[in-house]
């Protein structure tokens, strides 16, 4: 008697175009030939991890020079609320997205709803995400306090392109350079700790 499930394996096993299989084999493809070009870029150091530190270190300035440089110029969107509105409105105006928590957000159910739902919408229009962990350090970079003088929620930060820039910020670029490398080592949503000061 023939198992039932044995048209199944060879139809996985050979997979037709446009099939998920084919897909999955695809991407997996795709995925190796960007590593080599990836690892041709790299220096040995960089793949051994000797120069990780110094790498995250540099990101983590540049992060910071694009939260202050934004700041003044009215470029941050604050709240995860307010974000939302913004992608929604003009998502093709935003350039990057910051989801920051502390280990007391982790447990929170409705907080990484959201974050999966932003993600997911970010990634649908190349938005570069980052997780940031010590908000507290991030409230010190944004000034975290509104008029009023209630703190923000800063678990989701927006920054959006200046009206008035046309050239390309170089602390962005790295940012962007970063998130990029990190898609490749599929690493969608790296994370960075932000050092306290």
């Amino acid at each position: 008697m023939e198992a039932p499930y044995a048209n199944r394996v060879v139809s996985i096993a050979t997979p037709r175009a446009g099939s998920p299989s084919h897909y999955v084999r695809a991407h997996e493809r795709s995925f190796s030939r960007r590593s080599v070009r990836l690892m041709g870029r790299m220096t040995l150091e960089e793949l051994s991890g000797e120069n990780a530190s110094e790498r995250m270190a540099s990101v983590v300035k540049a992060l910071e020079e694009v939260l202050t440089a934004a700041l003044p110029q009215g470029c941050i969107t604050v709240g995860v609320y307010e974000a939302a509105k913004s992608l929604n409105v003009d998502p093709d105006n935003v350039v990057l997205c910051l989801l920051a928590t502390d280990e007391d957000d982790v447990q929170d159910v409705a907080l990484q709803i959201h974050f999966t739902l932003i993600q997911a919408f970010c990634c649908e229009n190349d938005i570069n995400i980052l997780r940031v962990n010590n908000m507290r350090r991030l409230a010190e970079i944004l000034e975290g306090v509104k008029p009023g003088g209630e703190p923000m929620d800063l678990h989701c930060v927006l920054v959006t392109k200046p009206a008035s820039s046309s050239c390309e910020d170089p602390a962005l670029s790295k940012l962007n350079r970063f998130c990029k490398d990190s898609r490749y080592l599929d690493q969608w949503v790296p994370v960075i700790n932000l050092p306290e000061r």
